[in-house]
Parts: C-alpha cells; sequence; structure tokens
C-alpha cells in the first residue's frame, strides 16, 4: 500500500470525483481520455501505457490501493476515486469518505 501524505487543506476542497477509466492505477495520475482496459478476475482496471497493463495484470499490489479516511485496503476497480488539484488521484471506500475527506 502507498504511503499517506499530507495535502493542504486547497487541494482537499477541490477534490472531484472522476471516472475510472481516466485513470492509470499505477501512475494514480488523471489523464483526459480513456486509458488502457485492464481486466483481472471480472474486474477492470486502467493503466496510461504497456508497462502499466503489465504491472496491473502480474502485481495484486498494484491494483490496491489504502483509503486516506479508514486506512483499510480498497481495490482500485471498485473504489470511489477522487482527483487533486495537481491530477494525482486518491482511493475511496465510498463518496462517504470522501465528504469526510474534504472536510478534515
Amino acid at each position: 500500500m502507498g504511503l499517506v501524505t499530507a495535502v493542504p487543506a486547497f487541494a482537499k476542497n477541490s477534490l472531484k470525483i472522476v471516472e475510472h477509466n481516466k485513470v492509470c492505477m499505477v501512475t494514480n495520475m488523471l489523464f483526459p481520455k480513456a486509458q488502457i482496459p485492464v481486466e483481472v478476475a471480472g474486474k477492470t482496471y486502467y493503466g496510461c501505457c504497456q508497462n502499466c497493463k503489465k504491472t496491473l495484470t502480474e502485481d495484486a499490489a498494484a491494483r490496491t490501493a489504502e483509503d486516506p479516511v479508514s486506512h483499510k485496503p480498497v481495490d482500485k476497480a471498485t473504489a470511489t476515486i477522487a482527483v487533486l488539484e495537481d491530477g494525482s488521484v486518491l482511493y475511496f471506500e465510498n463518496k462517504e469518505n470522501v465528504k469526510k475527506y474534504k472536510a478534515n
């Protein structure tokens, strides 16, 4: 699981929920266009290049993240994904945790 770092308050307030297919789930960045779909065990993940596609296929750790509110592991294919001002994304268990994150 990735390291959780401090996020400035202004960035938290600008969080917006985004579509899964616009996120590279290896680099954890939002892109303006749809990414490469990667099917693993009946779930769809997305990567920005062939290397990311390979990583998502072979590395289970790349398919999970830690919810910054609950600190529980979440599957990136089913997570609620929100983007920060810099284009990086955070993965949440649900929309309620996004609201909690913005409020803190």
